[in-house]
């Protein structure tokens, strides 16, 4: 199964790819969508580039599900709206090419990956890395949508375990 892991931003946009084989993970691509060559003011525009983007991601990869990073509420309540367009252009672009979409808080991923969920970003990085076996830190944006990738990995599998148990009547 090839997932699609995608960490909203209005700015940047993380993206992750990561194939699973029961429970081998294999590191396929990463990087980021990015806006800041346009107008800040111009929120349509920069909308456009984040579904576009994560369209183009889904026809180079073809990935089998997604899942994307849930907004948290910010103390700046303009911040969190603009966050929260950036993240529906994004799931947008998903769905529109049929795309199961999973959704994880901060604190999933954050407990998922790094153990715990106050874990920074440079943790992050750094179990992300020895996680997927990289030759070096992916970037901080990429490193949290390959987490969201193996978060979903780690779910998918429970998730199916579970569902074996509930149907065999354990």
């Amino acid at each position: 199964m090839r997932i699609l892991g995608i960490d909203p931003g209005l700015q940047i946009a993380g993206f992750g790819v990561v194939d699973v084989d029961g429970h081998e993970l294999r590191y396929v691509a990463s990087g980021t969508i990015t806006t800041k060559h346009l107008d800040t003011r111009n929120l349509p525009a920069r909308l456009k580039v984040l579904f576009d983007g994560v369209r183009e991601v889904i026809d180079r990869y073809q990935p089998d599900c997604s899942s994307v990073e849930i907004v948290f509420v910010n103390v700046n309540p303009q911040a969190t709206l603009l966050l929260g367009q950036a993240r529906g252009a994004c799931v947008t672009a998903l769905v529109s090419a049929n795309l199961p979409v999973a959704e994880y808080s901060a604190l999933q991923l954050k407990k998922s990956i790094a153990g715990y969920g106050k874990a920074g970003k440079a943790e992050m990085q750094q179990m992300v890395m020895r996680l997927l076996k990289l030759p070096a830190l992916p970037g901080k944006d990429a490193a949290d949508a390959l987490g969201l990738a193996i978060t979903h990995a780690h779910a998918g599998r429970s998730a199916g375990l579970l569902a074996a148990a509930l149907a065999s009547g354990r």
